[in-house]
Formats: C-alpha cells, sequence, structure tokens
C-alpha cells in the first residue's frame, strides 16, 4: 500500500501477501517498479528498507517501509503565461485541456508559446519543478484531454497503461457527408504517404491501426460522431474518417476547409486511466469546445 504523496519519493507499507519476499520482488510485482527504474535507483542508492540504505535482496516483513527516491528532472521550459484548464493533478499527474492553435511541446518552428511553457509556468505559480513527461499528444489544431506524468514511475505507470490499451481515450468529430451506419471500426493500417512527408494515408505496410466510430447526430450534410481509438497513430483519426469519405470539417490536410470554423472539428473530450499509486480510476473530461459548439449550433439550425 503506498502511504506518500511525493512527487519525487515513494513510500511503500509492506502488506500481509509481501512477507518474506525480498526488497526487489516487491518493488517490481507489489510497487509495479520497471527493473529499468529498480536498476537507477539502485546504482543512486535511492532505496531504502525502514529509512536505511541496503542490499535490494534483504526480506521484508509485513509493516516494513520501502522507500524510492526518484531522482529529480528539473523542468528545462521557459515558463510562458499561457492560460491552461487543469482538469485533474495529484503528485503524480497533471491533465489539462489544451486549446486549439496550442503545440504540445517546443520545436524549431515554435521555440516558445507552447502547452510545455504553460505548464512551466503553472509549475512557477505553484512553487514546484518538474520535469513534463507528456504521455499523449494532440495536433496543433486539435483540443482536448492532454496527460502529463511528473515523474519517470508515474510515466512507466501510464504508459503501460496505454500500450496495453487499457487507457479509454475518446473523442468527437464533426465529419463531412452523413454517415449511414449508426457504428463502426475502421481497421486499416497507417503510413507515411512519402518518406519524411506530414501526410499520412491507409497503406498495406502500414502500423496497425484501429478507430471505433459512433454517431451522435445527423445533420444535412455532416454528422458528429464520438470516436474511441485502439491505437495511437499520428493523423489516425483524421486519416481514417478521410479513408471512409467522410474527412473532418476544417480539415486542411484529409478534409476541407470552411468559414464554419478554422480547424479541424476535433476534440479528445475524455480519457481514462488508473491512478499510478494504488491503481484507482481516474475518468477526466474535457467540454466540448466554444468554436465546436458554435459549429454543431449551426448544422441544428440549417437541417
Amino acid at each position: 500500500m503506498f502511504i506518500n504523496n511525493e512527487t519525487l519519493k515513494l513510500e511503500y507499507m509492506v502488506e500481509e501477501a509481501d512477507d518474506g519476499l525480498k526488497v526487489i520482488d516487491v518493488l517490481a510485482t507489489s510497487m509495479n517498479i520497471s527493473s529499468r527504474l529498480i536498476r537507477k535507483c539502485k546504482n543512486n542508492h535511492n532505496i531504502l528498507l525502514n529509512g536505511r540504505d541496503g542490499s535490494v535482496n534483504r526480506q521484508v516483513k509485513e509493516g516494513d517501509i520501502i522507500g524510492l527516491m526518484l531522482d529529480h528532472d528539473e523542468n528545462t521550459f521557459e515558463p510562458n503565461d499561457i492560460s491552461i484548464e487543469i482538469l485533474y493533478e495529484d503528485a503524480d499527474m497533471l491533465v489539462v485541456n489544451k486549446p486549439p492553435f496550442l503545440v504540445v511541446h517546443p520545436t524549431k518552428g515554435h521555440p516558445e508559446g507552447t502547452l510545455a511553457n504553460a505548464i512551466s509556468h503553472h509549475q512557477y505559480k505553484a512553487g514546484q519543478d518538474y520535469k513534463a513527461r507528456f504521455i499523449n499528444r494532440l495536433d496543433r489544431d486539435t483540443s482536448g484531454v492532454v496527460l502529463i506524468a511528473k515523474n519517470a514511475f508515474a510515466q512507466q505507470v501510464i504508459s503501460e497503461q496505454m500500450q496495453a490499451n487499457e487507457v479509454d481515450k475518446n473523442y468527437y468529430a464533426v465529419v463531412n457527408g452523413v454517415i449511414k451506419a449508426d457504428r463502426g471500426t475502421v481497421n486499416e493500417p497507417i503510413e507515411r504517404a512519402e518518406e519524411g512527408d506530414v501526410l499520412r494515408i491507409v497503406r498495406p505496410d502500414g502500423l496497425p491501426s484501429i478507430t471505433h466510430y459512433e454517431v451522435v447526430e445527423r445533420f444535412k450534410e455532416h454528422t458528429f460522431v464520438k470516436l474511441r481509438l485502439e491505437t495511437g497513430r499520428t493523423h489516425q483519426i483524421r486519416v481514417h474518417l478521410a479513408h471512409i469519405g467522410h474527412g473532418i470539417v476544417g480539415d486542411h490536410l484529409y478534409g476541407t476547409v470552411t468559414e464554419l470554423i478554422n480547424r479541424q472539428a476535433l476534440h479528445c473530450f475524455e480519457m481514462s486511466f488508473r491512478k499510478a499509486r494504488g491503481g484507482t480510476p481516474t475518468r477526466v473530461i474535457a467540454p466540448i469546445p466554444e468554436d465546436i459548439d458554435k459549429l454543431l449550433k449551426h448544422l441544428r439550425e440549417h437541417l
């Protein structure tokens, strides 16, 4: 049982089922620490039993306290005073509602003014200092839920959940054309159109990609859909919807540009995961943004 709530320190009280095991076995099983992180902490003498450093082969008994001191990887992003909506926060995770037109991570073209810089400012105001580790990323023009780990342990645990398809990733989109089927699945591999190209396409030699869709509302020439990702390829939803003939409204790469909205009408509205410490199910929801809501109202008025 994890017994503290510090970003850079994990403490676990040995339970009856762990009695007689070695420290290293409890770390790997009950605490779910990766072998890489165990090795790193061991080399840095950051594994404690009842407050004392020593061999990871020591046996434990019920009630003992195993401590793990995580390396402090400092924040390296310049703080920019950019307003962001915090949907959830604890010692291990930060979840934000990314607005459209905000790049997630600094690049050569966007060295500042990114979500990472906004998070750095949030840390500064809160008196915190940690390396922001992005679990998922959204395109510049896609809005919605972004998960950020505050330490290597949380990054490992939540990333493993992502790889095992245990994190629910749900989106809303407004697409061109009227989808006739109430629900369906697009199971088509995705790869770059050409080496080094930004554009992705469905092609036989691509990476396995699965998108589930469900119609929420139909309009005269458009459809409002809910989507659930099983995989997380770059541009996956945009490519799959275009592949079935229903490109996203406002998508300049895969859909059609319109005066009704000045970006792709795609929003990650919900993600569910289990907390890094204790595994408590956690569901985070980002409300539909104003521009997509305005688009939906316009379509309803012109049925």
